[in-house]
């Protein structure tokens, strides 16, 4: 009965058809694309190894969200002062951008109001400057009004108080909201005909549809697509993160972009 069954796989193996080979050959590639690391980058979701979101979108040709939630960045000096002498980050759950992560250690902020946010989450690396990213909601609860940058911008930023279980650190200049960014790749910039400095604009589709306009291309060839919300431009289009958004085309946005230069009505 073996030697039977031996015969038949044989067989069968030999009269396989081109089409169940690619098959065959697809299903294996796609099951190595998903091999990855889970992904604790939105907000609102968590992603599992191999069942994350913004890769599916990805496959889809469209720009994956992400939702991101108040958080700091520190420097290796700031970190070991707050959370004592020689501390490294120890990473809580990868990111989706490579490289990145949210790490354990938390912070407490605190502003003018004097009513504390607890359990900012520090991400990693470190880098060369330390802030406190946050969104409009967050800023009205410390009492701060502060300015729309990008990452690191952080002249003429709020001030701010960066407290951890070691110590603190005053920041005459440290807290801003992240302007709307799309992490790209410079070949998808070249694809999508976008350079440093223009203005992207995206629709977002549903039940409470948006259109988000002024979003910064971040371009480098270590970061992979993905489209970046704090948590009230995300709530405000009712998103969870992982959903896929496509630049939008208009008379006044030429192939999805608008120039910075050109930006004034």
């Amino acid at each position: 009965m073996k030697q039977q069954i031996d015969e038949t796989l044989s067989w069968g193996k030999q009269r396989m058809n081109d089409k169940a080979l690619i098959e065959l050959v697809t299903h294996k590639v796609l099951e190595q694309l998903e091999q990855g690391e889970p992904c604790g980058g939105c907000a609102l979701r968590m992603c599992e190894a191999g069942q994350r979101a913004c890769d599916t979108v990805a496959q889809q040709q469209k720009i994956p969200v992400g939702v991101s939630a108040r958080h700091a960045h520190v420097t290796q000096e700031h970190l070991e002062i707050l959370y004592g002498e020689g501390h490294q980050l120890t990473v809580h759950a990868p990111l989706y951008q490579p490289g990145a992560f949210a790490a354990k250690e938390t912070l407490t902020v605190v502003g003018r109001r004097m009513q504390p946010i607890e359990g900012l989450r520090i991400l990693g690396p470190v880098r060369d400057y330390s802030q406190a990213e946050l969104a409009r909601t967050d800023a009205i609860r410390l009492g701060l009004n502060p300015p729309i940058r990008d990452s690191g911008d952080l002249a003429g930023s709020e001030s701010i108080v960066l407290i951890g279980p070691k110590g603190s650190i005053h920041l005459e200049e440290g807290a801003i909201c992240a302007t709307r960014h799309i992490h790209m790749t410079p070949q998808n910039a070249e694809n999508w005909g976008i350079r440093e400095g223009d203005l992207l604009k995206v629709r977002i589709p549903g039940e409470r549809a948006l259109t988000f306009e002024n979003i910064h291309p971040k371009i480098s060839p270590s970061y992979v697509p993905q489209m970046h919300l704090d948590t009230d431009d995300a709530n405000a289009a009712g998103l969870r993160g992982g959903e896929g958004v496509e630049l939008l085309k208009d008379e006044r946005y030429l192939s999805g972009v608008q120039s910075r230069d050109n930006s004034a009505d």
